[in-house]
């Protein structure tokens, strides 16, 4: 019995249509929005305005040493944010959708939005190279191009797109606004935990914020091309099927002699009197054909039975021959 995720695929119900979300008017003008809202907070950062006098407050002011006591549960709760773990717990969510919706599209989905987060927040990242809160040199500084990748905060735009990406998936209006909040929840409080931790500085998680967000919006954009993954990797599967049905039961060994039908005919009837069959010819490779006289021996060594004589009629043989004496008869006038 076949137990992978294709073959439940093809014993589930059909589900109910799924709407595929387009790039509105209303995600165009936030996707817009949040544009100009990321572009202002690496100017606000790159021109060393307030925002990042308020950095160097918050990072001074030392939350971690001002409630302590939230110090243990703060350090698990950012694992929420992390993308190895998170990917795995989201990933086995949408694979059960996958399997009760009939389509590959959550799992290829999230694979898309991870991808996009990678590029686009790693790039910014290793190009502002700005330093963390416990690796900057001079109170004051923004700390960018000196070789840091804390800009924006990786952990705040992950939890933005692992969460999220459940409420751009869903297919009820209701399950959308609960997951939606569950997702700002988390996502503001991962940002927010860094910030107590002193990892990041706080303009790292508003930018982070804006980058997850930019992401989740930008996603209807890459549906025709998940459509043709998920096509083409169906299509891979049904011809997978197809190599492995037509694949021999039982495998020949290389080099040897391939199983055929050997034709058979019917015992001829037997005479009267008791005399021996003619040899029934088996049909067989021409190699294996005897030839001359070792073939009529053998042919007639494996020929059908015969009435058996009775034991005095019966001449001993050795192999040298018979042990009884020539028949001799008298000489004539004797």
């Amino acid at each position: 019995m076949r137990t992978d995720i294709f073959a439940r695929l093809d014993r589930e119900p059909e589900p109910p249509k799924i709407e595929i979300p387009r790039m509105s008017r209303t995600r165009l003008a936030l996707f817009g929005g949040t544009s100009a809202f990321y572009a202002a907070i690496v100017v606000a950062v790159l021109a060393s305005t307030w925002l990042v006098a308020l950095d160097w407050k918050l990072m001074l002011f030392r939350p971690y040493e001002q409630w302590p006591e939230q110090h243990a549960f703060l350090d698990y709760f950012v694992v929420l944010g992390q993308r190895g773990p998170t990917a795995v717990m989201v990933a086995a969510w949408l694979g059960w959708r996958s399997w009760r919706q009939h389509t590959l599209r959550p799992l290829l989905a999230l694979g898309a939005a991870l991808l996009l987060l990678n590029l686009t927040v790693g790039a910014v990242k290793i190009g502002l190279g700005r330093l963390g809160p416990h690796y900057a040199t001079q109170i004051g500084s923004a700390e960018m191009f000196a070789g840091g990748d804390i800009f924006p905060s990786g952990h705040t735009a992950n939890a933005v797109v692992t969460w999220g990406i459940l409420a751009y998936l869903a297919t009820t209006p209701r399950a959308r606004r609960y997951l939606s909040a569950l997702s700002a929840v988390v996502s503001l409080g991962v940002g927010l935990t860094t910030v107590y931790l002193g990892t990041h500085w706080l303009s790292d998680v508003l930018l982070g914020w804006a980058a997850g967000l930019l992401i989740l919006l930008a996603l209807p954009w890459c549906e025709p091309l998940i459509g043709r993954a998920e096509a083409w990797i169906l299509d891979l599967r049904d011809r997978w099927r197809s190599r492995r049905a037509l694949t021999p039961s039982r495998p020949v060994a290389a080099g040897g002699p391939r199983p055929g039908l050997v034709p058979q005919r019917d015992p001829a009837p037997q005479p009267e009197g008791g005399a021996p069959h003619e040899p029934v010819a088996v049909a067989g490779t021409a190699a294996a054909r005897p030839s001359g006289s070792a073939a009529t021996t053998r042919t007639a060594t494996h020929s059908s039975p015969r009435a058996h004589a009775m034991r005095s009629e019966r001449s001993p043989v050795t192999p040298t021959g018979s042990r009884r004496p020539p028949h001799s008869r008298p000489p004539v006038g004797g």
